[in-house]
């Protein structure tokens, strides 16, 4: 008698198990490592994408670029979770992350075949992890902190170093110390949003400036903006949230009137109480004046009238920048404009930069916030600019906060091969062949990094093995010479972070993706269209399908 056969699960459900599941979610985490394996290093070539919208990026930043790609891959999408992690907490090493984890399975795959148990595996790549972290720990470089002078020039190497591979390598002296500064004049938290980045297009790279206070696009104005002054020294602030125009009735209420008179008396109050409210803000002697709401005309005029400057409809983000800048702080009504709620600064002045006229505070008292205008050509350009200098700034702020350096190009990837290729032999077992795997995976940098620049990859790995297993600690790639150099001395350096935040998450990644054995995917529901009809979030118009 035949067995029934159980049905599980409903019909058209996909479901992989065993080796050949592993070894397809192996070969996924390699094709995603091809899209970005070309962009690592000062050679890195960049990518540009084009999004449904047919609008372009241009970008060699590895987190950017898998979050553009649309990954549906399952195994895949851990990659680009793990460029994007590395993105949040460091900021950069992006590339290197997903290279590693893809390059960690690719050396595992042949063991995978061959029937080696996943957890062996798993164990033995958290061993290697946890002893390279150590190795980082032990031999990375500590930065004197009390010594200003040099640790300022240590972060200005480290800058540098994150923007070795961008576009704008070419003005890297320029912006590092841009950069450095940036952070250096924030407070103790280095909060991020603290450094506003405004791009005006036009001119040429070097006309970026940073301004130590804040700067922010002239708003929507209306009639008799034209006759405030622009400039004024010592100006007290009014940081206001409060709309400074009159209304119409018919929105807020309904007032049935049976004379004219009686209509002319509400007429007469609405705009008493804007005249009362214009009063007040111009008797606490205010001398410019923002609101997050819109000012009217007959307050601007009236503004003018006495001098004053206005700016209705400045982003929230300007006005809270202004306020840690300035001092004071936003006021809903204009009650209570007393002098300790208005911010102060030396000189404000507004500029055209560009085409654009922007606002700049300048001088201010509790100054830890700055603001940087990037100028350049193209939009992908400027867009590419500031997506550099977040990396710059973050790593500074990175070096800041955990104060020890390691040198880059690819001379601490071979410092730890070397390492664990050497313990692996000291060991028993199947342990030695996996830290084996691990240590040779990690020669994928600096094997990279020759790739990209057009060198013969083979030839200088095998001279810093060489030079490795002499002693020579710090030597990398010199992308410069086709050669291979001390790159501490060469001062290639980053903070040792990013590079164990980088090993850990490779690696947990590649655990992840070994733990699984199976996958079921659920079949598509009958209706193939969008989940909720044509009519997605956020736009009315069905899909053309």
């Amino acid at each position: 008698m035949m067995p029934t056969p159980v049905i599980l699960l409903k019909e058209g459900t996909d479901t992989s198990q065993g080796i050949p599941q592993l070894v397809s979610n192996i070969n996924a985490c390699q094709v995603i490592a091809e899209a970005v394996r070309t962009t690592l290093g000062p050679r890195g070539m960049d990518k540009l994408m084009v999004d449904g919208r047919g609008k372009a990026t241009i970008s060699n930043d590895g987190a950017t670029i898998l979050k553009l790609l649309d990954v549906v891959h399952p195994a895949a999408k851990t990659l680009v979770d793990i460029a994007r992690s590395q993105d949040a907490e460091v900021g950069d090493g992006t590339t290197s992350v997903t290279l590693l984890a893809a390059e960690f399975l690719k050396q595992l795959k042949s063991y995978v075949e061959e029937g080696l148990h996943p957890q062996t595996i798993i164990r033995s790549f958290r061993t290697a992890t946890q002893l390279a972290v150590k190795k980082i720990n032990e031999i990375a470089v500590s930065v004197k902190k009390y010594d200003k002078q040099e640790q300022r020039q240590l972060l200005e190497k480290c800058a540098a170093t994150a923007l070795n591979s961008k576009l704008i390598a070419g003005q890297k002296e320029f912006f590092s110390k841009m950069v450095v500064d940036a952070v250096m004049s924030l407070d103790e938290l280095l909060s991020l949003k603290m450094i506003g980045i405004k791009k005006v297009q036009g001119g040429a790279l070097e006309d970026s400036q940073m301004i130590s206070g804040v700067a922010f696009k002239k708003t929507f104005s209306y009639a008799g903006f034209e006759m405030q002054p622009k400039r004024y020294d010592n100006p007290k602030i009014a940081l206001l949230n409060v709309e400074l125009e009159l209304k119409a009735e018919k929105d807020n209420a309904e007032v049935r009137v049976k004379s004219v008179e009686e209509y002319q008396a509400i007429v007469d109050a609405e705009w008493n109480i804007l005249y009362d409210k214009l009063e007040k803000i111009y008797q606490s002697g205010a001398k410019v004046v923002l609101s997050k709401l819109p000012i009217g005309d007959v307050a601007t005029q009236f503004f003018a009238d006495r001098d004053l400057f206005c700016a209705g409809r400045v982003q929230e983000e300007d006005m809270k920048r202004t306020m840690m800048a300035c001092g004071g702080s936003i006021q809903t009504s204009v009650g209570a404009l007393t002098d300790d709620v208005l911010g102060l600064c030396e000189l404000f002045e507004e500029v055209q930069v560009g085409g654009e006229r922007y606002n700049f505070f300048k001088g201010c008292p509790k100054a830890k916030t700055c603001t940087i205008i990037l100028r350049g050509g193209a939009e992908q350009f400027t867009e590419e600019t500031e997506r550099s200098l977040h990396d710059a700034i973050m790593i500074v702020r990175r070096a800041i906060k955990s104060d020890s350096i390691v040198a880059g190009g690819g001379a601490i990837e071979m410092e730890l091969s070397k390492y664990l290729r050497d313990y692996s032999r000291t060991i028993p077992g199947k342990q030695q062949l996996l830290i084996g795997a691990y240590a040779k995976a990690l020669e994928i940098i600096p094997r990279q990094l020759c790739d990209n620049a057009g060198f013969d990859a083979t030839n200088i790995l095998n001279k810093l093995r060489a030079k490795h297993a002499q002693g020579g600690m710090w030597y990398g790639v010199d992308i410069n010479n086709e050669d291979i150099a001390d790159n501490y001395v060469a001062c290639v350096w980053e903070p040792s972070i990013v590079r164990i935040n980088a090993l850990t998450a490779a690696s947990e990644a590649a655990c992840l993706i070994l733990s699984v054995d199976e996958t079921i995917k659920n079949p598509r529901s009958s209706m193939d269209g969008p989940p909720g009809g044509g009519r997605g979030r956020g736009c009315g118009r069905p899909h053309a399908h």
